[in-house]
C-alpha cells in the first residue's frame, strides 16, 4: 500500500481538494483508496456528506483504544458510495489530543500501526492534515511514503512553504526511510503577475522537489463539492481534473522509477 499525505502548515492552500481529486482519479484506475481525516475541522469528511456531529467510529476513537485491533479499526472505517473509496473520518475532539495523550509513548506511530493493519486491504491511503505541527501531522507524516505538500501561487503561501520544509527535515532525523515530498502549486492564475512570480520562485527554490506543472483554478472544484463527489467523478473533462489526472501520472511515474514507494 502506497501511503500519500497531504500536508502543509498554511490553510486553504488546497489540501483537501488534492486529496479528494487523486482519490477519485485512482478508484477510476481500479485501485481500492482509504481516505484519512486527520484534521479536527473535518473537511474532508464533510466533503464526502457525512455528518461529523452525529458519527460513531472515527480517527479520535482509535487514538483512544489502549491497544488497537481489527474490530476497532474496521468500525472506524466508513464506506462512501463510490466503489472502492473508504474513510476513516475526523472529529472535533482530535484538537484535544495533544493536551490529552500527546506525551504517550508511541503516540507518534499510532497510524503507521493502523495503515500496517490494513496493509493488504487498499492499494493506496491519502491522509489530510491540518495546517498546524501537531501529534496528527507527525503521525501521518511518520506514516508517509511520499508528502505532497499544495502550494497556493501566492506570496504568503511560499513563505509558509518555508516552514513545511524545515518541519519536514526535522522528520527526517527520526524516519528510518526517506522522506520525500513534491510540491504542488495550486490555485494558478495565469492572468495574475503575482501567480506567475510565485510560481518562477517555487521553481527557483525547490528545483528538486516541485512539481512541472500547475493546478489551476477552477470553479468546477466548488461544483463537485457541493454534490459530495470526487471531481473527476462529477466532471470528467475540465481543466482542473486534468491538471490532477497529470500530477497522478507524474507521481505513479515517480514511485515506479523509486521502488514503488
Amino acid at each position: 500500500m502506497k501511503v500519500w499525505t497531504v500536508a502543509n502548515q498554511k490553510g486553504g492552500v488546497g489540501k483537501t481538494t488534492t486529496v479528494i481529486s487523486l482519490a477519485g482519479l485512482l478508484v477510476q484506475q481500479g485501485k481500492r483508496v482509504l481516505l484519512i481525516d486527520t484534521d479536527p475541522h473535518a473537511s474532508l469528511t464533510s466533503y464526502l456528506g457525512f455528518d461529523v456531529d452525529s458519527m460513531q467510529g472515527t480517527l479520535y476513537e482509535l487514538y483512544q483504544q489502549p491497544e488497537l485491533d481489527d474490530a476497532t479499526i474496521n468500525h472506524s472505517i466508513q464506506n462512501t458510495e463510490f466503489d472502492g473509496l473508504d474513510l476513516i473520518p475526523a472529529s472535533m475532539a482530535l484538537a484535544t489530543l495533544d493536551k490529552v495523550l500527546g506525551q504517550r509513548e508511541g503516540m507518534g506511530l499510532i497510524l503507521k500501526r493502523i495503515l500496517e493493519r490494513l496493509e493488504d486491504r487498499y492499494d493506496y491511503a491519502l491522509i489530510d492534515c491540518p495546517p498546524v505541527l501537531g501529534v496528527m501531522m507527525v503521525n501521518a507524516l511518520a506514516a508517509s511514503s511520499r508528502v505532497l505538500v499544495p502550494v497556493q501561487t501566492e506570496f504568503l503561501a511560499i513563505k509558509g512553504l518555508e516552514r513545511m520544509v524545515k518541519t519536514l527535515q526535522i522528520m527526517q532525523r527520526s524516519c528510518p526511510a526517506p522522506l520525500r515530498y513534491t510540491v504542488v502549486p495550486t490555485m494558478y492564475d495565469k492572468r495574475t503577475k503575482a501567480s506567475l512570480a510565485a510560481l518562477k520562485q517555487l521553481q527557483e527554490s525547490y528545483p528538486d522537489n516541485v512539481w512541472n506543472s500547475v493546478i489551476p483554478i477552477d470553479t468546477k472544484f466548488r461544483d463537485a463539492s457541493l454534490k459530495h463527489m470526487p471531481p473527476s467523478l462529477y466532471i470528467k473533462k475540465c481543466r482542473g481534473v486534468f491538471a490532477y489526472e497529470t500530477l497522478l501520472s507524474y507521481l505513479q511515474r515517480i514511485q515506479d522509477r523509486q521502488g514503488g514507494l
